[in-house]
């Protein structure tokens, strides 16, 4: 029987960047894998969540328990989202019976796109080619609220060419946050300029991620200070070395 899979899109990728989500579509359908797209799905409610907006965290969060409640996997490009749903989903929604048991049906298909190609489908090599240097940042909450550690390890390993470096201070916090960027400024400009320079000491010409968040606020960072470092979600990078790798 077919697998029905469903993209959690996240709002970031969806408004900013479109093609990591096209990215992690094309590697699953090279997967066998056909993934569909139920647009009533809107965000997570993690903003709203974080902010002490219970209420308005749960208006949102509803467009996602109806979206996905005819799926059997559920796939997201950010541990972060993945991470709402598994950590705060079931007590966010244990007010209703019906929206318990539905959050409570969510929790255990929803995955990190990493996760899900080395836990569900089993793969690790996907035939990418990518002759680089490139250096890892782990998301904090992808590795810490999720569990995301060793998976995207484990498919940049398998990418011919690929020479990756540590990263100094990995597990540091980028200063992102979502809304602690906002209402820290200062603090968060100070994280970021640190990993910014942790990044530019490894030498590597890619830094590459699983959440555009984090992503978004380094890159930006690195960008004001002049410095010459690609930036790339996960997906991204394996599609592009799929691609190099077929040629």
């Amino acid at each position: 029987m077919r697998m029905r899979v469903a993209l959690f899109v996240t709002c970031l990728v969806d408004n900013f960047y479109p093609r990591v989500a096209e990215s992690m579509v094309r590697i699953l359908n090279s997967c066998g894998v056909e993934v569909e797209f139920p647009p009533e799905q809107t965000c997570c409610g993690q903003p709203a969540f974080n902010s002490g907006y219970a209420q308005q965290a749960r208006v949102v969060g509803r467009t996602l328990l109806e979206a996905f409640a005819d799926f059997d996997y559920v796939v997201s490009p950010s541990g972060s989202c993945a991470g709402m749903v598994h950590h705060h989903y079931p007590s966010l929604f244990d007010a209703d019976p019906d929206e318990t048991r539905s959050a409570r049906e969510l929790v255990p298909k929803t995955y990190e796109f990493s996760q899900f190609l080395v836990h569900v489908l089993g793969v690790t090599d996907l035939g990418a080619f990518f002759p680089h240097r490139v250096t890892y940042h782990p998301s904090c909450h992808g590795s810490r609220l999720l569990g995301v550690k060793e998976e995207p390890l484990q498919l940049l390993a398998g990418v011919r060419g690929l020479d990756l470096v540590p990263l100094p201070h990995a597990e540091d916090c980028c200063g992102f946050g979502g809304a602690f960027a906002v209402k820290m400024p200062e603090i968060s400009t100070a994280m970021a300029t640190e990993k910014a320079d942790w990044v530019t000491e490894t030498g590597a010409e890619v830094l590459v991620g699983t959440d555009m968040g984090c992503l978004m606020n380094i890159g930006g960072r690195l960008r004001h200070m002049g410095r010459s470092v690609r930036v790339m979600h996960l997906a991204e990078l394996l599609h592009e070395g799929m691609e190099q790798g077929r040629g």
